[in-house]
């Protein structure tokens, strides 16, 4: 069967004039057939050897060139040599077209259709015929493509820019096994790309992901279970949308990161005080509960509940403690050391902003609880579990990325410890990511156990089923580990030099063409790139149907508009108190 049918010279742009692997250079040999090549259009070249097999390429670069070269003209002469020659210059116009091959499309006798590859089955002979694709054929060919991607696990994105009837899709597999990105400028439709991949989501009967929410954007998602860090004004209240994270969740390292200065002298007394009295009240809880077979194998990692001000009176002790001498009582070993640690433990158990951490509920301390509070963040069998958002607005922003930090490594703990035959396959969205998983130079010690957390999840997590989703408008500040572990990019419109940088780092070399288009993309158009698309290629975003809270406020028309006389009194209270009730 024949894909494509070119039956006179309408759609010929030329043929090859040089190869070099998956670069092609095509002469072209009127201007006619030039003006018919456009940059980002598609082409196809037939192969010789293949039986209906046909190699598609993308023009990078349509160029016209004049070449000036020697010629022999003749001067007329009055004098007695009528006609002398004299060397003069004329000029060769030299049509190009340079084109990037993107895979192959080929008649499948065994499916009985039309199917198209990322491979190359060879390079295109000298001298083969170069078509541009348009209209029937290019409708021919988006069919082929879209009948290529829509099977079972494919994922409805959107449709082709070069073509709108034709839908796109994603290998939903092959787009979270190995992580993705979606990156864009402010505005360019960020939120709206990841509400409808979560609106597609949320469909399938068991899918599973969490949503890290920054500014409350996703907070009305009809179809999601929401839940939120508790505010001020919230604390001491229990309810299934609050998330307290009580501070025996942390780990040394981010205790130590929250807790401990290392820049002072005493550093490495503290630490290793702090370390001992928390291990031992952790003792102390499984010995009471008799937990034997935890006690013998639990470390200082270990999420076992205890009580702070507990380890805050040992402490104390320490650092007042006056010991028997040869001529009466003297300061002890570590008297004096630890003034500087209890201060800052009393500053933070007293800031109401921290009170998620230290001012949760009694029936948060329990030994059952943490597998409660996993329930809310990893369940997908309830009604309305399978898209979980967390609100993380009420966190201060200088605990922020520990706080995240700390989500992101309790879940992918739980996912890594649960049967390899019961786990289920999870997604974090890690929306905003500069603002927690930025580069590790120059970072302080919270930043820095943040970032470690999550490039563990970015190397090892496919392995036990856990991806990242990473949503940036500003890629060229997040981690570069994190962001080099995402095979697949969203890459939308991207004004600023240096993220355009960062993002054509992530792609082969082959494409990088492909990318200078992305400062002039259209609101909502994406550039997609990876394993999980069959053609790498420009892709008008589906709208969906719940619009995150993120819309751009319209500056002008806002105030040409009559509005209410602003209450700034109850402004300044809600700002008082911490919270909008």
């Amino acid at each position: 069967m024949a894909l494509f049918e070119f039956e006179d010279n309408s759609l010929f742009l030329g043929t090859v004039r040089e190869v070099d692997t998956r670069k092609v250079s095509i002469l072209v040999k009127t201007d006619e057939n030039l003006r018919k090549a456009r940059v980002g259009q598609l082409v196809c070249l037939q192969v010789a050897s293949g039986v209906e097999t046909w190699l598609i390429g993308l023009v990078d670069k349509v160029i016209k060139s004049v070449i000036s070269s020697p010629i022999e003209t003749i001067k007329e002469n009055t004098d007695e040599d009528k006609h002398s020659p004299n060397e003069g210059t004329g000029e060769d116009v030299v049509n190009t077209v340079r084109l990037t091959l993107l895979g192959t499309t080929r008649w499948s006798a065994f499916l009985h259709s039309a199917t198209f590859s990322r491979s190359l089955v060879q390079v295109p002979d000298i001298e083969a015929q170069c078509y541009a694709l348009q209209d029937k054929q290019l409708e021919s060919f988006m069919n082929i493509l879209s009948a290529s991607g829509d099977k079972e696990q494919s994922l409805a994105l959107g449709t082709y820019t070069i073509d709108d009837s034709a839908t796109a899709y994603l290998d939903g597999n092959k787009f979270f096994q190995r992580h993705a990105a979606i990156l864009g400028s402010t505005g360019s439709g960020k939120s709206w790309t990841v509400a409808s991949l979560l609106e597609r989501t949320a469909k399938l009967p068991t899918s599973n992901m969490v949503v890290f929410d920054l500014h409350g954007e996703y907070r009305k998602l009809s179809y999601a279970r929401h839940i939120r860090i508790p505010g001020p004004e919230e604390l001491g209240k229990s309810s299934e949308e609050l998330l307290y994270l009580p501070y025996w969740l942390l780990n040394a390292d981010e205790m130590q990161a929250m807790f401990i200065d290392s820049s002072e002298f005493s550093a490495h007394n503290q630490v290793m005080a702090f370390q001992n009295a928390v291990i031992d009240e952790k003792k102390a809880v499984l010995t009471e509960l008799n937990k034997n077979e935890v006690l013998n194998a639990f470390t200082l990692d270990s999420p076992i509940p205890f009580s702070i001000q507990k380890v805050i009176h040992k402490l104390t002790d320490l650092n007042e403690e006056m010991t028997q001498g040869a001529r009466g009582l003297k300061q002890g070993n570590f008297f004096g050391q630890f003034s500087r640690l209890l201060t800052r433990l009393h500053s933070k158990l007293s800031d109401k902003r921290y009170g998620f951490l230290f001012h949760a509920p009694e029936s948060e301390h329990q030994y059952d609880s943490m597998a409660a509070m996993i329930y809310k963040l990893m369940d997908y069998k309830s009604d309305k579990s399978q898209i979980k958002v967390i609100d993380f607005s009420e966190v201060p922003s200088d605990i922020l990325p520990i706080i995240v930090g700390l989500v992101a490594r309790i879940i992918y703990q739980v996912q890594f410890w649960t049967d390899h035959e019961k786990r289920r396959p999870l997604v974090m969205v890690c929306d905003e990511a500069h603002l927690y998983l930025p580069k590790k130079e120059g970072k302080n010690p919270v930043e820095q156990r943040a970032i470690e957390s999550f490039e563990k999840i970015a190397k090892e997590g496919r392995k036990y089923g856990v991806a990242l989703l990473i949503v940036s408008q500003r890629p060229s500040d997040v981690s570069s580990t994190v962001l080099s572990q995402c095979n697949n990019v969203i890459a939308l419109r991207l004004t600023n030099g240096s993220d355009q940088a960062t993002v054509k780092k992530l792609m082969p070399e082959s494409l990088e063409s492909l990318l200078d288009v992305l400062p002039i993309m259209d609101i909502g158009e994406a550039l997609v790139v990876g394993d999980s698309v069959l053609l790498p290629s420009r892709i008008k975003i589906s709208e969906p149907l719940e619009k995150p809270l993120s819309a751009t406020i319209d500056f002008w028309s806002e105030w040409q508009k009559g509005a209410e006389k602003p209450d700034y009194v109850r402004a300044v209270e809600n700002m008082r108190k911490q919270g909008r009730g």
